[in-house]
């Protein structure tokens, strides 16, 4: 009899021992070559200005800002005298009677130019610098639209950045969760064995078991999908070999509504680009009515034109008048008045006018949206610092909680389903908070993309 309840005991025991889940080798995932090497340690601001270097869009609105700069100053130079130099040789074909050439513009066979020139206009827009201004007002809004698209750009680094950070801890929390369940497994079937607890319990550590291994498995999975959209953000050449630092708790604090007012009412760079576009919208007008009035236009030349390259020859045409000074000037002033153009400037003055009621409808409507925006995003900030803190208690309350059920089900006091369940709690809590404190700091950058950094 003792004999048969030994070899019954053995066969239960090596039974149960196949039912055990196996750990199995760690999850690898395949990951480019080339990565060898210390990694580099990143943090939000380095991730910031490397962004800046690498973001085809921000570069596109940085390369806007300085065409912007250049056409201000092809504007002003515009306004200005222009000075230019010239050489010429003109050949006449002979005629074969006297010294003049077969073309009467011309004084002799072989003609000479070398002028110095200088060029100046003289209209409405030369008084006005209408051109000028308008060039500086479209340069204001291009840096505007670029302290935009910056902003922007840091909403977009700061979530990718952090949900890489986040990955990361929802993998240690999932790695934790692998062993929490692999140990109830163990604690489960040596019970089991000494006949304590039903079959139930050790089937239902199981399943937790085998959740908790695939829920590792899409955490691994997340972290690295995060890493390869920061890296693709953050490199002109794809590079993975890198770390985050984890800073979610280091965040700011939000400051009072009255002051996150002031800073959007002073620094809004979406208000601020509106308003110059409906400035640069005002000059084109100006420049459209500019165009009715007269334009005089003044060239002079300073030089020689003459029959040999030289301050004093003969004349051909007249050689018995001797050697005569060849160096002088003239001025050819014209004044051009416009007097019919088939409705051509008249439609460009409606044009302008037209751009310039929907600069002044884009600027309210950015306006009341600003205002709108800045409500919305503060309390959005307010609810998710609220988060943090209540999140955060959670999470030390479920900690608490699955190590007293623990307790309790050694003791015989609770029962597997409890132990699931508080285990799956503090997951949940964890990444919950995890998932507070990432809001957190996205609230944040998107507030600032109104009021500038806090």
């Amino acid at each position: 009899m003792p004999l048969l309840f030994a070899l019954a005991f053995l066969l239960c025991a090596s039974w149960a021992g196949a039912q055990e889940v196996p750990a199995g080798p760690p999850l690898q995932l395949v990951r480019p070559e080339g990565l060898a090497g210390a990694p580099i340690v990143i943090t939000l601001a380095d991730a910031l200005q490397r962004a800046k270097q690498n973001d085809a869009q921000f570069q596109a609105s940085v390369a806007d800002v300085e065409i912007a700069r250049e056409d201000r100053v092809q504007a002003k130079a515009g306004l200005l005298p222009a000075f230019s130099y010239t050489t010429q040789y003109l050949g006449n074909q002979p005629n074969g009677v006297n010294p003049n050439g077969r073309f009467v513009s011309l004084d002799g066979v072989n003609m000479y130019r070398a002028w110095g020139v200088v060029r100046g206009e003289l209209s409405a827009n030369t008084f006005t610098a209408a051109p000028v201004h308008r060039a500086q007002a479209l340069a204001a809004a291009a840096e505007a639209k670029m302290e935009v698209a910056q902003r922007g750009l840091v909403v977009t680094v700061t979530r990718a950045y952090y949900a890489l950070v986040t990955a990361e801890r929802r993998y240690a929390t999932a790695q934790q969760a692998v062993q929490q369940a692999a140990r109830f497994l163990e604690i489960t079937q040596q019970q089991e064995r000494a006949g304590q607890v039903a079959r139930s319990d050790v089937v239902k550590a199981e399943i937790q078991s085998r959740q908790q291994q695939q829920s590792y498995s899409e955490a691994t999975l997340v972290m690295e999908n995060a890493r390869l959209l920061l890296a693709v953000l953050l490199f002109p050449t794809f590079n993975e070999n890198f770390t985050v630092v984890d800073d979610l708790r280091a965040a700011p604090a939000l400051p009072p509504f009255p002051e996150v007012r002031g800073m959007a009412e002073r620094g809004n760079p979406d208000l601020r680009a509106a308003s110059e576009a409906l400035r640069a919208a005002g000059h084109d007008v100006h420049l459209a009515r500019n165009a009715f009035f007269p334009t005089v236009t003044v060239d002079g030349v300073y030089g020689i034109e003459a029959n040999e390259f030289a301050l004093h020859s003969a004349i051909a045409a007249q050689p018995e008048l001797g050697i005569l000074p060849n160096l002088g000037y003239f001025v050819t002033v014209n004044l051009t008045v416009p007097v019919w153009e088939w409705g051509g400037l008249r439609s460009r003055l409606h044009q302008s006018e037209t751009r310039e009621r929907h600069a002044i409808v884009t600027l309210s409507q950015t306006q009341r949206q600003l205002v709108g925006s800045l409500y919305s995003m503060y309390n959005e900030a307010l609810t998710a610092r609220s988060a943090v803190d209540n999140l955060q208690r959670v999470a030390d309350l479920a900690g608490e909680s699955l190590r007293l059920t623990n307790l309790r089900y050694q003791a015989g006091e609770s029962t597997a389903l409890e132990v699931v369940d508080s285990q799956n709690t503090l997951v949940q809590a964890r990444n919950a908070a995890d998932e507070a404190e990432v809001r957190y700091r996205l609230a944040l950058a998107e507030l600032q993309t109104l009021t500038g950094s806090f």
